[in-house]
Formats: C-alpha cells, structure tokens, sequence
C-alpha cells in the first residue's frame, strides 16, 4: 500500500474544508495537510475542530492558474490531492463554469503531470437531479440530459472530466464522491438560513405536504468519505475496484424534508402551534409571482419555483455501493450533528 505522505486540500479554508482538515488530522500516522484555497484559513477557528491550525500549511492561489496549482503540489510534496472548492449556489454561470469546469480541469491535468496518486473530488448528488423526485438512487442512475441549474450542470461535467481522467497505466487514480445535503459547523447556509426563517416569524408556512424524503449529511461524515476514498486508491489491492467510480455519500437515513428544519427550531425553543401548508402547485404558482415582483422591485425574491421543485422532491438515495467498496459508515447521525452545528454557531455570536 502507498502511504499517505501528504494531502492537498484544494478548497480547505471553506466550510467543507474544515472538516477535511479534521479527519485527515485524526488518522494515523497522520500526512501532511496542505490547503490550497484563495484565502487563508479563517482567524477563527470553531472549538467544534479538534486539530491545530498551525500544524496546517496555507498555500494561498487560483486554481485556474496552472502556476499557482504546480506551486502548491511542488511545496506540499502531495501525493493525494482532495478538490472540494466550489461556488455555493446563487453565483452565476461564469463563475460555475471558471471554478468547477476550468479549475477541475486545470488541477487534473498540473496533478497527472506532477505525479499525484490519487485524486479525489467532491461532486453532489444533484447531478442527477432535475426536478423530478429521486427515489433510492444508486450510481447507475443516469445524468439528466437537461440539467437543474448551473452549478449541478459544471458539478457534472466535472465530474465526467475527473472520471475520464482515471488512467491506472499512469498510477493516476481518480474517483467521485457525490454528498447529499451537506450541514455541519461553519456552515454558512442551511442551518443558519433556518434560524433565521424562524426569527422572522416564518416558520409556520410550510412548503409542500412533507411526505418527500429527503438525504441530508453532516458534513464530518463526508469528509470522512474522503479520507476512506483516498486510502483506498491508494492501496494497490483496492484501487482497481473504487477508481474511475462514483459514490453517493449520505447519513443513510432519509427524513422527510421538513424534519431538519423542525429539529433545529425545536432546539432553539421554537415549536409553531399551528402549520400553513402551501401545496406545490401553489407554492410554484407564489415562487413565479415572487419572481415576477422581485424583478419590478429589484430585490432578491425570497421564493422561487426552483426552490420550491427542491424542497417538494423526494431525495434520497442508495449508499450500499460505498459502505461496501470504500467501507464507508456515517459515525455522526442527524440529531448529534445539529447539536454540534447549532454548538458552532451559539460560541460563533
């Protein structure tokens, strides 16, 4: 088996990152831990992460730029290379297609050439989502021809990029992780957008009848993910089997949608006594005249029919591909990881 000698993280001063961060520093013998990233690592660190942000080097760059990506390979002396930097949603196509398409093929082509082992890449499991419910898919599941927006179509064809790039011959492997509904601490949008639809008072509209299931994952289980993926291409008699493949990454145990965001508000004391339930024809039918408005005002609409297709869908798929090849089991269930997440951002006032 090849040893673990030291991992760049690309994208590992951003939420996920942390993580990453974390779960290579808990396995032994511990490698290196290089981040590569367009910013440093927060001044701050949450005391919901074990490690030591002085043990971890910061190689500040682009990762369009084939200069600043050999730069930091060569520094870091990696052998395993992690890419989880992505836009969040709501940024336009231009940056999707720079960060997601560009990038990843920029970091493919600097890896092989400077003779990274093993590349690993965080896709989503909204590549193959477009509207339509999911129920228990697995990886055979084919991507849409028609794809739900901009960022899950880059997040596609980078995938296929980070696929097609696998070449066993060159000792060059790759593989793709696709997480579903990621949250944890210094998570920026789900859990904190959730607080603050409660502070508003909005927490009694409900969208959608509630009886879609939904995957969400804490986000230390992921990362988890990736640290199993890389030991795996790693070992020569394992690295056949999980190359070249994709995997979907979830806690494995679907909710229905509504079921996070009603945990979340019960931990902050806050339980609605009654309910108003805007089925999905309505609530699309509210998500356009949202938009309609929103357009006259010029202000940010606060309901969409895209939100709307993804808070009615069933969502949830099949994990048995990754329990079995990469060994995969997510050690933090739902309950735990809210509590952890709403620990982070309570210390983060």
């Amino acid at each position: 088996m090849s040893e673990l000698r030291s991992v760049l993280l690309v994208g590992g001063a951003g939420f996920l990152g942390l993580h990453l961060i974390e779960q290579f520093h808990n396995i032994s013998p511990r490698p290196d831990i290089h981040v590569f990233d367009v910013r440093p690592l927060p001044e701050r660190i949450s005391k919901q992460f074990t490690f030591d942000p002085s043990t971890i080097k910061v190689h500040q760059g682009d990762l369009t730029s084939e200069e600043d990506v050999e730069r930091a390979i060569k520094e870091s002396n990696a052998n395993v290379l992690v890419h989880s930097a992505s836009p969040m949603h709501g940024n336009s196509q231009e940056i999707y297609e720079k960060v997601n398409v560009k990038g990843t093929r920029n970091l493919l082509n600097v890896s092989k050439r400077l003779g990274i082992e093993a590349f690993v890449y965080t896709s989503s499991a909204g590549v193959i989502f477009n509207g339509h419910d999911v129920h228990n898919a697995d990886e055979t599941w084919p991507i849409p021809e028609i794809p739900m927006d901009g960022y899950n179509e880059t997040k596609a064809i980078a995938e296929e990029m980070v696929l097609e790039a696998n070449d066993p011959s060159s000792k060059f492997f790759t593989i793709a992780l696709r997480p579903a509904g990621i949250f944890g601490p210094g998570d920026r949008q789900l859990v904190p957008g959730l607080r603050s639809v409660a502070k508003l008072g909005q927490s009694k509209f409900q969208l959608g009848d509630n009886n879609n299931l939904f995957d969400w994952t804490y986000a230390g289980n992921v990362a988890d993910a990736h640290v199993l993926a890389a030991e795996k291409l790693l070992n020569p008699s394992t690295a056949s089997q999980v190359s070249g493949e994709t995997f979907f990454i979830t806690n494995d145990s679907p909710a229905y949608f509504w079921a996070l965001a009603r945990t979340v508000w019960k931990a902050d004391g806050h339980i609605d006594k009654h309910t108003i339930v805007l089925n999905r024809p309505v609530a699309i039918v509210a998500g356009y005249l949202s938009e309609f408005f929103s357009k006259l005002t010029g202000k940010e609409p606060g309901l969409t029919p895209f939100r709307v297709k993804i808070v009615c869908a069933y969502r949830y798929h099949n994990i048995a591909k990754a329990k079995r090849l990469l060994g995969y089991k997510p050690r933090v269930d739902i309950e735990e990881g809210i509590q952890k997440t709403l620990a982070w951002m309570d210390e983060d006032i």
